[in-house]
């Protein structure tokens, strides 16, 4: 449950990342508006209006392209039918041609059918597992044409029936229960405010929180408190008490929270993290709309939301009781919060912002112990996920398989053996595959081997990121392949574990200075486009767009390796690090022509001594790029290393980095 929990909320990121943008829209209209109301802020509105109007749509899709095995469009397309079914029949309109009476006399519980995210969501759920059952149904010949994918929405509609029928009867008396326990709290001053705010967090998921705020903001129960401070009735310090204490917490609380989760992001998803909760925090504090930021740890992590509904609950029933009063026509951000201050029935809504101030420090550790506590998979702490192939599965090793072997048969076993293989190559520090379906890889078993990384280039094409002694797994792995060695079950069995690597033979506390190999611009090596250097699973060090083609040593120390195709070779320093020189990216499939080597392994170098002349002409007419890169291969053998910023002019032979060992 958990995992798939996790997986749910993966999946919504994708339609939550549209929210930031559709309520930045709405709440500069609704500010412009407030100044000089007119066609622009109409338009404004309107525009992200019909994005947030169409929330619970865009979660069937999401729900249902993410949850779905491989992510296919028939699977999203299934999740708008599954959607429409139950929204459309369920209509007041609709229900009241069904029952045979006037559309006044329709429960008034249907007509918060339509853009309910409860049912957004039902739907994407089951659009997605009808997907991952049906998809490759082959139907008799008479009706082939509607086998595998098209088979899906046909099911998804047939399902959605059955689910709508359930929603028929079902759906009144648990909206007309919520609204009656929402009645229950409408005396009960600032506690009451303080419940309210805790089951309005603690209902978004189902979408039933629409039918507890209509007992508080409107006129269900006599208390109307969005439409008495609009007008600027009722007791001052008393209306606007169930709106108040939501600025607090949209506009402080949540971002802080927000910072919290992207503090506790792991080191390598830091970057994907941050633009995540900054676009989410902004949502929240300029114009309240906190779904983008919510929905993105609400599955994934549902203890940290439920402290979050207790937050809400103690911001409400603290402002309740200070009388400290504001109100909103939207929502609870800076935009509304500016525009309370117009209205006299407001109540020193200044110290909304003290309180908010507190709110953040709450949120703040309060969100970091959980996190912390709880081990909670908050976005950016994800562990890395696989399809579950090869859980079980490997080739027995032996006393004579050396490392490379062992590495090589953990990888074979994990990428389905040769009955997934169609091709074996590899280049510098990569194995390069060719497999039948990608889609069945095991990526945590083939990390657990030893892998620095993955790319999965699309359904056929996979490269395995090993490091500067490549060529000798994939020559183990060539063995397998032709052999046909059969993956065997061996769970639970002895295997041979390939020994740990440790940082050997080097000068601990020693320096190296690195130097530029060309003339050009150095580039931070995270903005080299190759996501296998950019991300530094090979290692760290820079980059140089060059601007000739002589090439230079960037380092003192030997020659250990002249790869066959030319376009790299590593150099050893005499304090042992291990450093790849790399001409062009994807250079490897040129052949070695465009590079003349003027260095022999076992060759001793100094920085800035010649190492070779490279064609950078033909390399970009063969559509490569000549980005030149010095990247340090044993990164665990550094303690310490600072290297000058990208973005300038560098001369061959100018020293851009220091490196010290541990």
């Amino acid at each position: 449950m958990k995992s798939y929990l996790q997986r749910m909320g993966r999946s919504l990121q994708l339609p939550v990342a549209v929210l930031p943008a559709a309520s930045l829209l709405v709440g500069i209209g609704n500010w412009w508006a407030s100044a000089n109301p007119g066609a622009a802020s109409a338009f404004l509105q309107a525009g992200g209006n019909a994005i947030l109007g169409q929330l619970a749509l865009l979660f069937a899709v999401g729900l249902a392209l993410g949850m779905s095995k491989d992510k296919d469009g028939s699977a999203a397309l299934a999740g708008v039918v599954a959607y429409f079914v139950p929204v459309s029949i369920l209509s007041p309109a609709s229900v009241a041609t069904l029952k045979g009476i006037k559309e006044t006399a329709v429960d008034p519980a249907f007509s918060h059918i339509a853009g309910n995210v409860f049912i957004g969501i039902i739907a994407g759920l089951i659009a997605a597992a009808l997907y991952n059952r049906f998809h490759e149904t082959k139907l008799p010949m008479a009706l082939s044409f509607f086998s595998g994918k098209r088979l899906v929405p046909i099911m998804a509609s047939i399902v959605m029936l059955g689910v709508t029928i359930i929603l028929m009867f079902v759906w009144p008396p648990v909206y007309e229960a919520l609204v009656a326990f929402g009645k229950t709290f409408v005396g009960m001053g600032a506690v009451g405010a303080g419940i309210y705010g805790f089951f309005n967090r603690l209902l978004i998921p189902t979408g039933l929180h629409q039918a507890l705020n209509s007992v508080f903001w409107f006129d269900v129960a006599g208390i109307n408190d969005i439409g008495k401070f609009l007008a600027s009735q009722g007791t001052k310090g008393i209306t606007g008490m169930y709106q108040a204490g939501f600025f607090p917490v949209m506009m402080f609380g949540l971002p802080a929270g927000a910072y919290a989760i992207y503090r506790n992001a792991r080191p390598e998803k830091k970057k994907i993290t941050a633009s995540l909760m900054m676009a989410g925090a902004f949502a929240a504090f300029f114009t309240g709309v906190t779904e983008p930021l919510e929905f993105s740890f609400m599955f994934v992590a549902w203890p940290l939301y439920v402290i979050h509904a207790v937050f809400t609950g103690l911001s409400l029933a603290f402002a309740a009781f200070m009388h400290w009063t504001a109100g909103f026509a939207f929502s609870a951000g800076l935009v509304d919060f500016i525009l309370s201050f117009k209205n006299p029935i407001a109540n020193q809504p200044y110290m909304l912002i003290v309180q908010g101030l507190v709110m953040a420090v709450i949120y703040y550790f309060g969100f970091d112990f959980a996190i912390k506590k709880f081990h909670l998979m908050t976005p950016g702490r994800e562990e890395d996920t696989d399809n579950g192939a090869g859980d079980d599965v490997e080739i027995a090793t032996d006393a004579s398989d050396d490392k490379y072997m062992i590495q090589a048969k953990k990888i074979y076993a994990a990428i389905g053996g040769s009955d997934n293989i169609t091709n074996i190559d590899n280049c510098t520090t990569r194995l390069r595959l060719q497999l039948k379906d990608t889609g069945s890889i095991n990526q945590k078993a083939i990390k657990s081997a030893g892998a620095m990384g993955i790319n999965v280039l699309d359904e056929t094409n996979l490269q395995i990121i090993i490091g500067t002694e490549v060529q000798f797994t994939a020559d183990a792995l060539a063995k397998l392949y032709t052999a046909k060695a059969p993956i065997t079950d061996v769970k639970g069995a002895s295997a041979t574990e390939a020994p740990e690597e440790t940082v050997a033979n080097v000068n601990s506390g020693a320096t190296d200075e690195f130097y530029s190999v060309v003339d050009g611009e150095l580039l931070d090596i995270e903005e080299v486009s190759d996501p296998t250097f950019a991300q530094k699973m090979i290692g760290d060090g820079f980059a140089v767009e060059p601007v000739n083609g002589h090439i230079v040593a960037p380092v003192s120390g030997e020659i250990t390796t002249i790869f066959p195709t030319k376009h790299a070779l590593g150099i050893k320093t005499s304090n042992g690090l291990e450093v790849l020189v790399h001409m062009g990216l994807d250079t490897v499939e040129l052949e070695g022509k465009p590079f003349t080597v003027h260095v022999t392994e076992g060759q001793g170098v100094e920085h800035g001594d010649d190492l070779a002349d490279v064609d950078l002409d033909a390399i970009k007419d063969a559509g490569k790029m000549p980005t030149m890169l010095v990247v340090i291969t044993n990164m665990a053998a550094v303690s310490y290393m600072k290297a000058e910023k990208g973005g300038r002019q560098v001369a061959a032979d100018e020293e851009v980095l220091k490196a010290t060992i541990k």
